[in-house]
């Protein structure tokens, strides 16, 4: 297979992050021993929780899990006869308030997610802007919970914010669920949400993992259907250990930009090459990331597009951060890059646009 380098952000499609040694270590002392798995579940959900700032957890294999299992919990609650019969129609109470702008496929479509814990997806508002009002106004005697989608994939003008959303969701007395899987600020969000889910892998770079977090009610119905649908989702205790390392090494980390801003200088060489212009890009979701914008302009021999998908055939593989290529740019995301890759992201980009 040939070597790949990773310059578009934590993503799916490329193993998400790279593991440190310390959580290599956690990993192995999981898998070297046996444990009695409903304790070690319930046990580890308790030292996330502490991480997260909320009552309880409860550790899955994948974000995507987490999301089905909160939906099921929130409409079987302690019926355990739901549990086993999640899809059938006897009950009514499914439907997942989302915002449209909301919906959005991440590598597979949200509300897939929502039909596989027996929710029926409710779409509320346009793709271009939604109410709180709106919001309000498709709540029905068969809504069930709210989900929230805190993400620079989701439409962000017109949209309510997270803190509008909570004291709505608070006032009416519905579940509100929040998908925070890529967010990096994993303690902020205990106050605002009855459930949150994180990604294990992105920003706290453990194994493939999920988190689900919240109230321990809620996460206690969500549990129960680990015998059920969560089945398929189950996490091995490897994994538990792993993520465990890979919290505590998160929460004692500083973020340093300095360390960003310094690989992302290595990048103004190109603007040495004709129709290519550098500039630095604050992350459109607030979150302490900066990434550097390669612009290629009308004099350049190919265009943005072009260039990218070339960067991926190449061997190695270049993935950059490509979603406005149609637009003539796209992003170096600096963070996921190992020692000596920038240089060899300048040097491609040079030969193939530069000659």
């Amino acid at each position: 297979m040939r070597k790949v380098i990773n310059a578009s952000g934590r993503m799916s499609i490329l193993g998400v992050s790279t593991i440190s040694d310390y959580v290599l270590d956690g990993m192995a002392n999981g898998g070297k021993h046996y444990f009695e798995m409903e304790a070690l579940v319930q046990e580890s959900g308790k030292q996330v929780a502490k991480y997260v700032h909320t009552e309880h957890a409860l550790i899955t294999n994948s974000a995507s899990a987490a999301i089905s299992l909160a939906v099921a919990g929130v409409i079987s609650k302690d019926n355990r006869y739901l549990v086993e019969h999640l899809y059938e129609e006897s009950m009514p109470q499914r439907e997942i308030l989302i915002m449209k702008g909301h919906q959005v496929d991440y590598g597979a479509p949200v509300d897939v997610m929502i039909h596989l814990g027996g929710g029926r997806p409710k779409g509320v508002g346009f793709a271009n802007g939604c109410s709180i009002d709106q919001i309000n106004q498709a709540v029905s005697e068969n809504t069930a919970a709210i989900l929230f989608v805190q993400s620079h994939h989701c439409v962000q003008k017109n949209m309510p914010s997270l803190q509008e959303v909570s004291e709505w969701a608070r006032q009416k007395k519905i579940p509100l669920i929040v998908d925070a899987a890529a967010e990096e600020d994993i303690a902020g969000y205990g106050e605002l949400a009855d459930m949150i889910i994180f990604s294990g892998s992105k920003a706290i770079k453990g194994p493939t993992s999920g988190i689900l977090a919240g109230k321990t009610e809620l996460i206690t119905y969500a549990t129960y259907h680990m015998k059920g649908i969560g089945r398929a989702m189950k996490v091995g205790k490897e994994a538990i250990f792993g993520l465990l390392h890979a919290l505590e090494q998160f929460v004692n980390e500083e973020t340093d930009i300095s360390l960003q801003l310094a690989e992302l200088d290595k990048l103004k060489k190109l603007e040495e090459v004709n129709g290519v212009k550098i500039t630095i890009q604050a992350d459109e979701a607030g979150r302490e990331i900066y990434r550097g914008r390669v612009h290629i302009e009308a004099e350049a021999p190919m265009d943005a597009s072009t260039l990218v998908n070339q960067l991926k055939d190449g061997n190695p593989a270049i993935y950059t951060r490509d979603y406005h290529a149609n637009e003539g740019h796209f992003d170096i995301d600096p963070r996921p890059l190992l020692p000596g890759d920038m240089d060899i992201i300048v040097q491609e980009i040079s030969s193939l646009i530069g000659g």
